[in-house]
């Protein structure tokens, strides 16, 4: 028994064709944002295209997410040289820990609305 299914435009069947993931300028910066936490340098490239793309034309959402990653940036940034300060007083690695955590979250949630193509609700804020 021969069985018949409709393909969509690019081939695939109809009703099982899984969302696709799409790089977009903030999503970009973001994943370079989550790999710094293995390579390093690559938050620093992350933040040379949040600063060069702010200042192109872009989507309506893509601008709350640029100054959103400039803030992730700037906060781990600071926060890591404190917190290498203060490991002369113990307390310096929870706090790194902690600024880990809270810039992969920032990170993540970028991401996540950045795939949805939505604003970031308050992209000057310091925390989540």
């Amino acid at each position: 028994m021969e069985q018949h299914r409709e393909d969509s435009a690019d081939g695939a069947p109809q009703g099982s064709r899984a969302q696709s993931f799409e790089l977009n300028r903030p999503t970009i910066i973001s994943l370079l944002y989550l790999a710094s936490c293995v390579v390093g340098i690559t938050a620093i490239i992350g933040v040379i295209l949040a600063y060069i793309w702010r200042n192109e034309p872009q989507d309506a959402w893509e601008g709350s997410h640029f100054e959103y990653l400039i803030n992730t940036f700037w906060i781990g940034f600071v926060g890591a040289i404190i917190s290498t300060i203060l490991i002369l007083v113990l307390i310096g690695l929870p706090l790194l820990l902690a600024v880990l955590v809270l810039v992969l979250v920032r990170s993540v949630m970028s991401l996540l609305n950045a795939q949805k193509h939505a604003a970031m609700p308050n992209p000057s804020t310091l925390l989540v």
